[in-house]
């Protein structure tokens, strides 16, 4: 069945599966951009996560949801967004059909301070050092090995 539930409904009954969009934006050198989420997020709190993430608005697709996170969350907009892979994420606590994009950008950014605490580049090899730690949310430490995935089957610039 198909129908509208409200967030904290979706966050809290992982029999509701809802639409998410994230965004990893990476800059020339090849650094992936994260937000630590803000202390008042209601999910991981405190922890590193991809550089935009957001539900689906009814009737909107993944393309338009990404365009409006990005100016929401990062205040950017007008930027190319590059398909890369589409994916189930479930746990105790949600479901989500999740689409990733990637969007080159070097900024500057205007984050929203109500979502984000923090924002900074990090190198590949600095994820791959952390990963496991707790300091990044399950859900990035999943999208970075698609990623990573995706990255060895395509070049970018």
């Amino acid at each position: 069945m198909i129908g509208l539930a409200p967030r904290t409904s979706c966050h809290g009954n992982p029999s509701l599966l809802h639409q998410v969009v994230h965004v990893l934006v990476v800059n020339e050198e090849g650094q992936i951009l994260l937000q630590k989420r803000s202390p008042n997020k209601d999910i991981q709190p405190n922890r590193w996560d991809t550089s935009v993430g957001g539900h689906l608005k009814p009737g909107e697709d993944y393309g338009a949801a990404a365009t409006r996170e990005m100016r929401e969350e990062l205040g950017i907009g007008g930027r190319s967004l590059l398909p890369l892979h589409d994916y189930l994420w479930r746990t105790v606590i949600e479901s989500e059909r999740v689409r990733t994009y990637l969007c080159l950008h070097n900024g500057p950014f205007c984050p929203d301070s109500q979502e984000i605490l923090e924002l900074r580049f990090w190198s590949l090899d600095e994820i791959h050092q952390h990963l496991g730690e707790g300091i990044f949310t399950p859900n990035f430490e999943e999208e970075f090995a698609r990623y990573l995935v995706w990255k060895g089957r395509r070049s970018y610039a």
